[in-house]
């Protein structure tokens, strides 16, 4: 389990850390334009983590090869940078962390590439939704269940999948740290949630079947019907009152009150 944040300092660093990726997710959400390759978006986010001075958590992970992980249309999670040309109409999914004074952010969006089909509109408007619903329950005394099982009812509602191959996690001086935050499950599941506890929550949603395949690259999922996937993620502070998300630029938006 991860050790709660206690002290003022570690607080603040933990807040630069993740205040960083939202930068640079912000940078990379401009760049991503038709004609650009997922390498070049790679190449900018790691230029952009060292001149803040950072390390990427993901580079050489277990013998991963890019600065961040990078998944268009059908990619759920874990794409690689490579030659791949994005296109007017795709949906991008950069995943971003960053490495600073020792202390791990972590953050992820899904960008539309110009006009996407209004279906998959609706598909990254459920998975955002799902995600503040999940956030809104990172509160003291309640589980890590209450927060899966808040984003399976909103994505159930709109009559998508949830990807169970992959979960969200705690995050602070590691990059993957023990709770585990399933986007499925009872409210009673998983350890109570305690002030100072920094949680990484992303939904990942698909808009057919759940089930998802590995490329031959063994790092690349795509989801098994080859429809498209959505996928958002904040790092979150569990304080003594509402959530405080961390990965958000200006304050007002790190305040999400439960509805």
């Amino acid at each position: 389990m991860a050790i709660p944040i206690k002290s003022a300092r570690d607080a603040e660093h933990m807040r630069q850390s993740c205040r960083a990726v939202a930068e640079i997710l912000e940078h990379l959400k401009a760049f991503v334009q038709p004609g650009v390759t997922t390498r070049e978006v790679d190449l900018l986010a790691g230029r952009l983590i060292a001149e803040r001075g950072g390390k990427s958590p993901f580079l050489n992970y277990k013998g991963f090869p890019g600065h961040i992980c990078i998944s268009v249309n059908e990619e759920v999670v874990h794409g690689i940078g490579g030659s791949r040309r994005i296109q007017f109409g795709d949906i991008v999914t950069v995943d971003c962390g960053i490495i600073l004074n020792g202390w791990v952010g972590d953050g992820a969006t899904t960008i539309p590439v110009g006009e996407v089909r209004p279906d998959i509109m609706r598909l990254l408007d459920a998975t955002q939704e799902a995600l503040a619903a999940g956030i809104a329950q990172a509160r003291p005394g309640k589980r890590v269940g209450h927060i899966s099982n808040a984003i399976e009812r909103c994505v159930h509602k709109y009559g998508y999948a949830i990807v169970k191959d992959f979960v969200g996690h705690g995050v602070g001086r590691r990059l993957h740290e023990e709770p585990h935050i399933p986007n499925y499950g009872r409210p009673s599941d998983g350890p109570e949630l305690k002030p100072g506890m920094t949680l990484a929550i992303e939904p990942m949603v698909n808009m057919g079947r759940p089930e998802v395949r590995l490329l031959a690259d063994n790092w690349t999922a795509v989801t098994l019907d080859g429809k498209p996937s959505a996928h958002f993620e904040h790092t979150v502070l569990v304080t003594e009152g509402e959530p405080e998300i961390l990965t958000c630029l200006t304050t007002t938006e790190s305040k999400l009150k439960e509805p």
